[in-house]
């Protein structure tokens, strides 16, 4: 699947929790153009599945195991993880 057209890379989206739920699936494989962002392949996994967040830009985002910022490029191979907010414990 495509973020913005041409297909230079290839990222693995993982998601976790609650995302997995309403995604149905656990990963998922896009082609994205060179340059691509982990903001871009939130907006489009979020788009692939609304009511995944009720913003993008505020899902949490590790790329090969290292938390980032959305404006963090992206490179070939590159493995994106989408980590729902945590909420509860004891009083």
């Amino acid at each position: 699947m495509s973020i913005r057209g041409g297909c230079d890379l290839k990222v693995t989206v993982l998601l976790f929790a609650s995302y997995r739920e309403k995604a149905g699936t656990g990963s998922l494989e896009l082609d994205a153009p060179d340059g691509s962002t982990v903001g871009d392949v939130a907006t489009r996994v979020s788009a692939m599945y609304p009511g995944l967040a009720a913003e993008p830009s505020g899902i949490v985002v590790a790329v090969n195991r290292e938390y980032r910022d959305h404006g963090h490029r992206l490179s070939d191979g590159d493995e994106v993880a989408f980590i729902p907010p945590v909420s509860g414990g004891a009083a």
